[in-house]
């Protein structure tokens, strides 16, 4: 299902943003479990921070302003029709980890989906409740 078909508000397109973050996020953070064998594998991450911020920065503006004005930054970019692109980056520090200690290593990628997963279905649950039952897609 198209999510952003579904945007109806300027907090329903929150929401959603949020959902498409955290989907992106927990198949990167997958695969940086996945591939931890590889030689040569290098692991990636999403800039939640800049995410943050630019939600932050978009919450303010709505609340002063009555708008939503979402803004690019270097690994974030909003397109026509509510879209989204986000851009890996190499994680650096998951790099000097798996380069010390794989265990610690996938432990921090497991935290980092447990963490992810809750604000997935935080966020899903506050878009269910605005706007019925509707499906995420996995």
């Amino acid at each position: 299902m198209n999510l952003m078909s579904l945007i109806t508000d300027n907090i329903t397109e929150i929401l959603i943003k949020i959902v498409k973050f955290t989907q992106t996020r927990q198949k990167i953070l997958i695969q940086n479990i996945i591939n931890v064998q590889n030689p040569g594998f290098v692991p990636k991450e999403l800039e939640v921070n800049e995410f943050s911020d630019v939600l932050n920065n978009a919450i303010d503006e709505h609340v002063r302003n009555q708008r939503l004005v979402l803004r690019d930054t270097e690994n974030i970019k909003f397109g026509a029709s509510g879209s989204i692109e986000l851009n890996p980056v190499i994680d650096e520090h998951g790099i000097k980890l798996l380069e010390e200690n794989r265990d610690e290593y996938i432990e921090r990628q497991i935290n980092k989906l447990w963490e992810n997963s809750l604000n997935q279905k935080l966020a899903a649950e506050l878009l269910r409740q605005k706007q019925g039952t509707i499906p995420i897609d996995r």
